[in-house]
């Protein structure tokens, strides 16, 4: 096996018996880095700190990443221009957060039969929304409600 030190020098090709008693004299691990390489590559070093070092640059990478969440904000087909104004401002807020919005118009008893007014609803706010996100999804009826998705811009 290719052998390389603890200071990352080539310490040459060594037969496991040989390489194992190196390790053991400084006092460190015999680590199989290669395994699958011709002649298999083996590094001496501290595998306890070799893990920690590790485990430390993963949980780093966890810290610094944004995990993008899904909000709901559900308008009605009749809403008033207040409330509409209120809803508008919080999709606004939740996508300049970086979080998907989904919104979504509830069509109560007789009024699945004028889904366009909903679909008004929901195009106006994408056209309002426009200039902080993209529709990832276009307005569309399932069922008795009528839903969009806007995506933050990059």
């Amino acid at each position: 096996m290719r052998l390389v030190g603890p200071t990352g020098e080539q310490l040459g090709i060594k037969p496991f018996r040989e390489a194992l008693q190196i390790a053991a004299d400084q006092n460190l691990d015999l680590v199989n880095v290669a395994p699958t390489a011709k002649p298999p590559v083996c590094r001496i070093m501290d595998y306890g700190k070799f893990r920690y070092e590790q485990q430390k640059k993963e949980k780093e990478a966890r810290k610094n990443q944004k995990i993008v969440e899904l909000k709901e904000v559900r308008f009605s087909a009749t809403i008033d221009e207040h409330d509409y104004q209120t809803k508008l401002r919080n999709v606004l807020k939740f996508l300049k957060d970086g979080d998907k919005v989904k919104c979504s118009v509830r069509f109560r008893g007789r009024e699945i039969t004028h889904a366009d007014v909903g679909q008004r609803v929901l195009e106006r706010v994408a056209k309002e929304a426009e200039e902080v996100s993209v529709a990832e999804r276009r307005p569309k009826l399932e069922g008795r409600s009528m839903i969009m998705i806007l995506a933050p811009k990059a």
